[in-house]
């Protein structure tokens, strides 16, 4: 992927909101497609807005984005823990973003039902 000034700047505002290191989000392949996602919902003039707090020194510290008042840093957040967008209903990105959630890196564990084999493989049991 070429990395594009806003790719960047997402992925550095990413990267202070999950708590996850650049290189961790990027190694998801998902950042784009999640740039595009938060573009999208945001709208351009909320996106930039959450980018330009981002990288004002004055801005929102890190806890004020991911907790705070900033609805569109915890959108975002949400994005990357369960590879959906918030709302009623939340809307899931794609099979490939809920298996990179980082709720599974976090927790130490894999998706369920995004395992090789997939759904149920583990009741087979070897030589099954």
């Amino acid at each position: 992927m070429p990395l594009t000034d806003d790719i960047q700047r997402f992925t550095e505002l990413s990267a202070r909101l999950t708590g996850f290191p650049a290189a961790d989000l990027a190694a998801t392949g998902l950042v784009e497609v999640y740039r595009e996602v938060a573009a999208g919902e945001l709208g351009a003039e909320r996106y930039e807005r959450l980018l330009r707090e981002f990288r004002d020194p004055r801005g929102p510290s890190t806890a004020t984005l991911a907790i705070g008042l900033s609805a569109e840093a915890r959108s975002v957040t949400y994005l990357w823990y369960t590879g959906s967008w918030p709302g009623p209903p939340p809307r899931l990105v794609s099979s490939r973003a809920y298996a990179e959630g980082l709720v599974w890196k976090a927790a130490g564990l894999a998706a369920p039902a995004a395992a090789p084999g997939g759904y149920g493989s583990w009741a087979g049991g070897s030589g099954r």
